[in-house]
Formats: structure tokens, sequence, C-alpha cells
């Protein structure tokens, strides 16, 4: 996987407009705010007035009333498409066919009869990626950087326990540089009971034991690539169900931020991967993440350093630079749509083999032999 690490500074920022008017578009409206020298919302389209007008209010966007009005408006570079799943395919099919650059929230279409209808409309323009930052994360970056450096050999399987679905099949294959033949999917479910203290609004007060379904599946992705996925429902806000990452290859693995490998012969190594976060106690940098170090040099450098954002906004930040720059020719592509629909395909035999209790395959599909930054 070729990821631009860091993106570099350039002369104008990224112009983008938007399809949509919900929570997932404001986060690329903070992005806007938060970094205006980087990336400039050119306008706002949504059906709903009330929605478009209020982004226009607080984020001071322009607000347009059709797609024809969006697309007029400040010569936007490409166009985010963040709306709900059945409505998405269609206009980012529309944009498309306009000769224009889509990026479009994951997932790309909602089921496989979907996807292979919107591959087949427009997966040879090649003006399509997906909005998935899951890869983008810091510390994804870093331990992909030690990966790719080979410390740990070949990578051969990926744990996963953050993600749900197509999120997490999207780290496994970033990590293991797995292409997009067939894969053969076991999940199975499990209720049990579990304090589950912040949703998606905050804290609920309430700590009581609810039942949560835990899904763990084992995914065959061929070529001695494997990948366990392992996700409890409303994982990403619970604090008690802490996330974990482990990368094993033919020489050794990264479990988290600890990595043991074979140096030589005889001598097996035990190290850490060191966060350099600022901000903190007398350190008077301001509170950003500065880099991520392994064995004494840096394996990841925040190229938003001055924003303060969170890991989740520097990835959001860096996937949308990384589009700029493709769109630009400058760089690879961040998340090609045969990506996306790879990953989406196999979290949806998750989903079917946790449903039914039994093994789904999944065949190789029109866009397999896509160019993918995400293959070896």
């Amino acid at each position: 996987m070729t990821i631009p690490h860091p993106p570099p500074e350039t002369a104008n920022p990224a112009r983008l407009a938007i399809v949509g008017g919900g929570w997932r578009s404001e986060v690329y409206l903070r992005l806007a705010q938060d970094l205006p020298e980087r990336f400039e919302v050119t306008g706002l389209y949504s059906r709903s007035a009330e929605k478009r007008e209020s982004a226009a209010r607080r984020f001071g966007t322009g607000a347009a009333d059709s797609l024809d009005a969006l697309m007029s408006k400040g010569a936007p570079e490409f166009v985010l498409v963040a709306i709900p799943w059945p409505a998405a395919p269609e206009v980012t099919a529309e944009i498309a066919e306009r000769g224009v650059a889509v990026l479009e929230e994951t997932p790309p279409a909602p089921d496989v009869d979907a996807m292979r209808r919107l591959w087949e409309r427009i997966g040879d323009r090649d003006l399509v990626q997906v909005a998935d930052q899951s890869m983008y994360m810091p510390s994804h970056l870093a331990r992909l950087a030690i990966v790719r450096d080979g410390v740990i050999g070949t990578p051969t399987s990926v744990h996963v326990s953050s993600n749900h679905l197509y999120h997490a099949v999207s780290i496994m294959r970033g990590l293991l540089g797995a292409g997009k033949g067939c894969t053969a999917v076991d999940a199975r479910e499990f209720v049990s009971p579990v304090v589950d203290p912040i949703s998606f609004d905050g804290f609920t007060g309430d700590p009581s034991p609810v039942d949560r379904v835990t899904t763990l599946a084992m995914i065959d992705f061929g070529n001695g690539k494997s990948g366990l996925y392992d996700f409890t429902e409303n994982q990403w806000f619970n604090p008690l169900r802490q996330r974990r990452l482990l990368i094993r290859g033919t020489r050794g693995e990264i479990l988290d931020d600890r990595v043991a490998y074979l140096e030589d012969e005889t001598t097996v190594i035990e190290s850490r991967i060191v966060r350099r976060q600022t901000g903190i106690d007398h350190n008077l940098e301001g509170f950003s993440l500065d880099n991520i170090a392994f064995n004494g040099r840096a394996v990841y450098r925040n190229p938003f350093a001055a924003a303060r954002q969170s890991d989740e906004d520097i990835a959001v930040a860096t996937l949308v630079q990384a589009m700029a720059m493709w769109v630009r020719g400058q760089g690879p592509a961040p998340y090609p749509l045969a990506d996306g629909l790879q990953d989406h395909l196999v979290g949806l035999a998750i989903q079917e083999s946790a449903r039914v209790g039994v093994t789904m395959k999944t065949s190789e599909e029109a866009w397999s032999t896509a160019a993918s930054p995400f293959d070896s």
C-alpha cells in the first residue's frame, strides 16, 4: 500500500464540494474550518433546505439547492458524497459521469447487487475514491511503515479489534498487502452483558450491564494471509472494551505498540513504538501528536500538528489531502472504489456467515483486477 506520508504542503488548498448535510458532512466542514490553508469547501448541497442553510450559518460555506448549482460554485476539484447508502451510488455515478472526481463515504453501495451495478456503470472511469480513513490513522501508518521496512518479515495475519466490518477489513488488507481475490469467511456471534457507559451522544449515566453482541470471524484471504475480526457492539465508544491490533509476520509480530522480531539467526529483539505527544505536563509546544518513532527513528510525522487534532481528524485530513494530490496527478490513489467494494464485500460475508452459521465464500468480482495501492 502506497500512502503519501506525510502529504506535502500545497500552494493552493484542496477545493471540495459536499453532497449531504448530516454529521459525516460536518466532519469535513470542521476540517476546512480548522485548516483553511489546506482545505476549502466550495459549497454544500442537501435536499433539506434546513440542513444546507444551517451549514451555511455555522461554517460559512455556500449553500446549493441542486447538484447543478453545487458544481457551478467555486470550481471544486472533487465532490464528497456523504448521504445515506441507498441514494449514494446514484449520486456518485451521476457526478462521475460528468467527469468530476468523487470521494464517496463508506460503504460505496448497500449490497452486492448494487455494488456490481455501480462498478459496471462507472468502474472504468477511475474517478471514484472511498472516504474511509481507517488505514490513515497515525498509529496504523506507523505500523505500516514498520511492516514495509521488513522488520517482521512477510506479514501473514492481522487481528483487528477496534472497527466494524469493512473498516476492519480495510485495515487487514492494507497491512497484509492482500489482493481482491476469493475469500472464505467463518463468523459467529456471542451475546454477553457489559456495562456500556457512553453512546454517540455522550455518557448515559447508566451503570447497568446490557446485552451486547460480539462477532468473531476468521477470514482467509488466500496466499497464506488471514485475518481475525473481533468486534463488540458499540466498541467505538465503550472504553471498557479496549482496542487491539496484532500483525504477525514470518520474522516477528507487532502487538499494539510492542514489536518482537528476529534481528539475525540468534538475536531476538523486543522493542516499542513510541508516540511523542506535546502539551503534556510542563511541555509548552501545544497539545498535538508530533511523531511516532520505532528504534530511535520517526516512522510517522504529523503533517497537521499545528491544528491540534484528534487522531481521527488527522486521518481524515490525510485522506482528503491525498485525494487532492491524486486529482492533481501528484500522488497515488488514496482508497480506490475497487478496494471499497472489496472490503464491503468481505464485510457483508462476515455478517451473513454470523447470521447463518456457516462459512461464506466470496468470488472474484469484476473489480478484482483493478490496480490498487492495497495490493502487495
